[in-house]
């Protein structure tokens, strides 16, 4: 059997200073291996590039001490590939509709990897990008930014004509089969990290991601497994399962594992300096740091056959599976999780109606989903366990085993007195509803609901009840 060919970009014009553009260098590499196959090799040194455009058949190999530099448009004299016509951008945001206007992407690619143990840096990206077009009273952004000005707003989501020419992620695949991603690290990933949105057999392992917003988004993806990588990204989730309508139909996510990975909120940049900062106390949507393993927000096409085990939760939110825009969520598997410094609600599952889809988009569903194996402290007080449905469509057969919460303390009679407000279209946060009546777990709208071996503490005092159910059925051994 004869070698994988390897093609170093220097032998295609790459300087590798930081000054010059290696752009084309690195694209023709590309272009002449995905002739019969091979690997481009990206050598020690920093290169400093716009879009580079991957191949079917094609291994980019990042060496030890390589750094691909994201440029920036403003002071390089170049631009990101535009944005191309997007089908579904109605329902989903700007950065969930395009993928060309990106530091690396891949369209319609078999057998490709990216593999490390070099570096992707997105200094030149932006975490920017406009919400989608879709409107509704309520159920765009987290209750959270109320009150926030236009102006403010404006700023997290600027008009698309602004992002022209602009790159708003470090890695981007869409419609690719037998992608593998290793061994590398991305400091400062823009809106994305990476952002693979119908990809089938996708195997991510052993990454290093320290980024301004999201980390990893599996979008409509099919036999994907994550394993063993460290994403910190204070700003927004970590590891996120989606169903948008990007790619013009509610398509499921679907055979789905993460496993051994620690996420995490630390202040942006110190999990790479090894600090782990803990000065910024919120994010952006004004609700404590994020950096957590969730599914949703988007949610046309559902979630089955999903498992997340043997991960770490460090300074984040807790573990959130939601749906709110008529998807199902089916046989979902959850053991082994480890949290510390819990800054919103340890475990959240939302059931909602905010409907962001095509005429007809109704409510979806939640069943069967067990949850086992979890141990969390430093609970933000405010925030019980919830588990959260609505009238006539209520969450079901959810199963809690070997459960260990420890929360902060400290709620008041009133705090257990009140008695939130359903609301059915509102983005899903576990801060929706503000403090919970519960300070151990709250169910309602909820049937099948089985506990065992579930132990709930307190550090200090906390006046309301440990648990509290509205129109749930729950059962407890």
């Amino acid at each position: 059997m004869s070698a994988t060919p390897l093609f170093d970009v220097r032998e295609f014009g790459a300087c590798g200073d930081g000054r010059a553009l290696d752009t084309d260098a690195i694209n023709a590499a590309i272009a002449r291996a995905a002739r019969s196959g091979g690997t481009v090799v990206v050598p020690a040194g920093r290169f400093l590039c716009f879009s580079i455009r991957l191949a079917s058949g094609v291994t980019l190999l990042l060496s030890e001490d390589a750094v691909i530099e994201a440029a920036d448009p403003a002071r390089h004299g170049g631009a990101y590939d535009l944005p191309e016509e997007a089908t579904g951008e109605l329902f989903q945001d700007f950065g969930h509709s395009h993928w060309r206007n990106s530091l690396i992407w891949g369209i319609d690619l078999h057998d490709v990897a990216i593999v490390g143990p070099g570096r992707i840096e997105g200094t030149g990206l932006t975490r920017d990008g406009p919400g989608a077009r879709w409107r509704r009273d309520t159920g765009e952004r987290p209750l959270s930014m109320t009150g926030m000005s236009e102006a403010e707003i404006r700023a997290l989501e600027p008009e698309e004509q602004a992002m022209i020419g602009r790159g708003n992620k470090a890695i981007a695949l869409k419609n690719c089969c037998r992608v593998t991603l290793r061994d590398f690290t991305i400091a400062k990933g823009g809106h994305f990290a990476i952002l693979a949105t119908g990809i089938d057999e996708l195997l991510i392992e052993r990454l290093t991601i320290d980024t301004e917003r999201d980390g990893i988004d599996l979008d409509c993806v099919t036999r994907t497994r994550v394993r063993g990588c460290r994403v910190n990204s204070p700003n927004d989730d970590a590891i996120v399962l989606k169903s948008s309508y990007a790619l013009g139909a509610a398509i499921a996510c679907d055979d789905v594992v993460i496993e051994d990975c620690t996420v995490s909120g630390y202040d942006a940049g110190t999990l790479l300096d090894g600090t782990r900062g803990r000065t910024q106390q919120l994010a952006p949507d004004r609700d404590r740091v994020t950096g957590r393993i969730k599914l949703g927000t988007e949610s046309n096409g559902g979630f089955r056959n999903i498992v997340i085990r043997n991960c770490r939760f460090e300074r984040s939110r807790g573990l959130a599976l939601e749906t709110v825009d008529g998807g199902l969520i089916e046989n979902v598997t959850v053991s082994g999780l480890t949290l510390r410094e819990v800054t919103t609600a340890p475990l959240f599952l939302r059931l909602g109606d905010r409907g962001r889809g095509p005429v007809g988009t109704g409510v979806g569903a939640i069943r069967g989903v067990t949850i086992e194996g979890v141990e969390a402290s430093g609970i933000d007080h405010r925030f019980a366990a919830t588990i959260a449905g609505l009238p006539g469509a209520r969450i079901e057969d959810v199963a809690l085993r070997d459960i260990d919460l420890t929360y902060a303390g400290g709620g008041t009679v009133a705090d257990g007195e009140r008695r939130p407000p359903t609301l059915p279209h509102a983005y899903p946060e576990p801060s929706m509803f503000g403090i919970t009546p519960a300070w151990g777990l709250w169910v309602r709208h909820a049937a099948g609901v089985r506990l065992r071996d579930v132990r709930l503490a307190t550090e200090t005092h906390d006046a309301r009840h440990e648990i509290v159910t509205e129109d749930a059925e729950i059962e407890r051994t």
